[in-house]
């Protein structure tokens, strides 16, 4: 149990588009319209777990053509995404909207989240707890996903509003947005070489 609690910290921590996006939310928007979109996140990551633990990913993925449509939309997404952020000039602005995307934006970020149905697939297949029932097992498992994922996405909330109360120089915040640019780039590529 302590292995998958481990996994489950360090894969949900590395940042990924959930996390990334989190902070950038928080720094654009504060803490309050941060919690509707981590809210969303959270029932996304759930959902993906759901498609993952019951089959519903895999019959999906079986197709080739589902899972490459899927694959170039998620990764021209992510891609738009770490355009907007590299971009965004001498300023932390993850992202630039009017209003903050909210839970229905967390929820669908996480549907084309490649990242999110990699890790759930580790979490759901590997690590088998001591000997227990599957629904047993499954339902533990969600129970410390969820309380381990939860506080990671509600610390990297705190540390994009903490970002965005910094007076930081110009080309400091230009090598943040570049940095998370490239983090972001790198899941996509990621998920790209792991369909070669």
């Amino acid at each position: 149990m302590l292995a998958f609690a481990a996994a489950v910290f360090f894969l949900i921590i590395t940042p990924g588009p959930g996390v990334l996006s989190t902070a950038g939310v928080g720094s654009a928007y504060g803490f309050r319209p941060g919690l509707k979109y981590v809210l969303g996140l959270m029932i996304g990551t759930n959902l993906v777990a759901l498609a993952v633990v019951s089959g519903l990913a895999a019959i999906l993925f079986a197709d080739d053509r589902i899972r490459t449509i899927l694959l170039w939309a998620s990764a021209a997404y992510l891609a738009y995404l770490a355009f907007r952020i590299a971009f965004a000039g001498a300023k932390i602005a993850f992202i630039h909207r009017a209003t903050a995307p909210g839970v229905m934006g967390g929820i669908l970020l996480q549907t084309i989240n490649p990242k999110a149905y990699a890790v759930n697939t580790t979490f759901f297949t590997g690590f088998p707890l001591a000997e227990m029932s599957f629904s047993a097992e499954i339902t533990l498992k969600f129970l410390i996903m969820n309380a381990i994922w939860l506080p990671i996405h509600l610390g990297w909330l705190w540390a994009g509003v903490a970002l965005h109360q910094l007076n930081l120089a110009p080309r400091t915040q230009r090598a943040i947005n570049i940095a998370m640019a490239l983090s972001m780039l790198a899941v996509v590529a990621l998920a790209a070489l792991a369909q070669i």
